[in-house]
């Protein structure tokens, strides 16, 4: 992945694509691979708002069938198991546990019969993706971390589970490679437009302020929680912040799925990298969108609602990294100034101003690629084109095209015997796919890039040389927030982000001067003195 911003001079473009999160990377991918010249901009780092902010979850949302929102669910499912298809590295199972407690707002047969409806809906026939219940023992054979008192067994259920900042990072890729500009740090400063209609942009690099003009004849805001700052498109939307917050290690290779006590709302605990992810909460936002901040309240709500279920309780000093986002709802005039942002449907639509420009409100992950396919439906048809969808049961970029299982025994077998100890091996096929195989060749000549970065987190010093020779990072944020996740997955010191800085200096071609700026911004940002 290169980032050539002088490459957009004098260039015409069927599509413009402004913002580089999930619905952008799709958007992009598909329309190039539909044969469209696109280019996408983003004025940050990929991934870098609430795309990098989720609960890392590609699921159906088994929630949503308490407001009754089964066409949302039934999507999300059907896109759920096409994905764990398509993507087996990127996307992979993962079973959740939910508790039957005595005198919980849901009894037992509510939730069984939920959870069969939320199999049916899926249609797969996988019998490992079908719910079950356990007994009390059973339960807390697998869920120990949990208070015994009053439990009166529970079900586990399938959904799935990816890291979400990679998985816009690998379509964002597979776009470049089907031929689309893609810029990170590119701020689009001005629309242009002739006789009404918008038909191209002035864009300004942000690590350089060179201005560029280039001519698009369709454009699409995919912009998230920006949308809320600009006229246009203010009143299609409602924020709503989440926060997640990453705790000690309590859970083995399933999650849990509670409820709070406080407001009933569901939340969640989730093995990610070795560690659990608590999250998340669902408060308004009228904030700025560009400080999305962490308040004591969200803090002290999601300890509060997992240590009424755990046997151990968690204090404030147990948290290791915490992170929020804001996401954008579909607003409409039942809920444009009351209720809860929880009871607000999660769906999305594509909104087609007056000048032509189309705006993507709403949405979640786990849809976004089918909602990406209408996005680019709705530019063919602008364009006069019938090009149908591209991204339909295709593998991902760097997903292998033999039988995965096959696959990645055979690559684990070659990474740990090449010193990297199983962890770090398994997520490195999560994290790269078939791209391993360039970590192991450097390997094979430079055998200490096999050890961790960090002992206590499964990364390996190659993944880190790698991303940040070959994945767009600018700044050290962008390496060590989303590349790879250290900054909320450990309590780095400044002297370890200097080492770390240190290693990837040369690569990045940054002098002493250049690094130490690297390091305070992320100290400043992440390091709390």
């Amino acid at each position: 992945m290169k980032r050539d911003f002088a490459a957009l001079q004098n260039q015409h473009f069927d599509l413009l694509v402004c913002g580089g999160g999930i619905y952008g990377a799709w958007t992009a991918y598909d329309a190039a691979l539909r044969g469209l010249k696109v280019v996408i901009v983003e004025q940050g780092d990929w991934a870098s708002a609430t795309s990098s902010a989720s609960s890392k979850l590609i699921h159906g949302g088994l929630r949503y069938l308490e407001t009754y929102d089964f066409k949302l669910v039934s999507k999300s499912l059907k896109e759920r198991t096409m994905l764990l298809h398509t993507a087996p590295h990127r996307v992979w199972p993962l079973r959740f546990g939910v508790p039957v407690y005595a005198q919980q707002r849901m009894n037992r047969l509510q939730l069984k019969l939920g959870l069969t409806l939320y199999d049916f809906l899926a249609g797969d026939a996988d019998p490992q993706m079908r719910h079950n219940y356990l007994n009390p023992k059973q339960f807390t054979e697998y869920f120990s971390c949990l208070d015994e008192q009053a439990l009166n067994g529970g079900f586990t259920y399938a959904d799935a589970q990816t890291d979400d900042a990679r998985l816009v990072l690998e379509l964002i890729s597979g776009a470049q490679d089907a031929g689309a500009s893609c810029i990170n740090y590119c701020k689009l400063i001005q629309l242009l437009e002739t006789n009404g209609q918008a038909d191209g942009a002035i864009v300004q690099d942000q690590l350089t302020q060179t201005e560029q003009k280039i001519s698009a004849k369709q454009i699409v805001f995919t912009t998230g929680q920006w949308l809320a700052e600009e006229a246009q498109s203010r009143e299609w939307c409602r924020l709503a912040k989440g926060v997640h917050l990453v705790m000690p290690t309590v859970l083995k290779d399933e999650a849990l799925l509670l409820t709070a006590k406080s407001d009933g709302r569901v939340f969640f605990m989730i093995p990610w990298y070795g560690l659990t992810l608590l999250g998340t909460t669902d408060t308004d936002f009228k904030g700025d969108a560009e400080q999305v901040t962490i308040d004591a309240s969200d803090i002290a709500y999601l300890l509060a609602a997992a240590n009424n279920y755990l046997k151990t309780p968690w204090k404030e000093s147990d948290i290791i990294g915490r992170y929020a986002g804001v996401r954008v709802l579909k607003q409409n005039t039942q809920t444009a100034s009351s209720g809860s942002p929880s009871a607000v449907s999660r769906d999305w639509e594509i909104k087609t101003a007056s000048n032509g420009v189309h705006y993507a409100v709403g949405g979640k992950i786990t849809s976004s690629r089918q909602d990406a396919a209408r996005i680019v439906d709705t530019v063919c048809s602008q364009l006069g084109t019938a090009l149908p969808c591209a991204t339909q049961d295709r593998l991902f970029p760097w997903a292998p095209q033999e039988n995965f299982s096959d696959w990645s025994t055979r690559m684990l077998g070659q990474a740990t015997q090449m010193g990297i100890d199983t962890e770090s091996a398994r997520w490195l096929l999560h994290r790269h796919g078939t791209r391993i195989t360039e970590m192991l060749r450097r390997i094979e000549t430079e055998a200490d890039l096999a050890q961790r970065i960090i002992p206590s987190l499964p990364f390996i010093v190659a993944d880190l040389l790698h991303c940040a020779a070959t994945e767009m990072v600018i700044h050290l944020e962008d390496l060590l927030r989303r590349r790879l996740p250290l900054l909320i997955l450990a309590k780095l010191t400044e002297y370890e982000l200097q080492q770390i800085a240190l290693r990837v200096a040369d690569t990045l071609h940054w002098d002493a001067t250049r690094t130490y700026q690297e390091v305070e911004r992320c100290c400043k940002q992440w390091i709390t003195h």
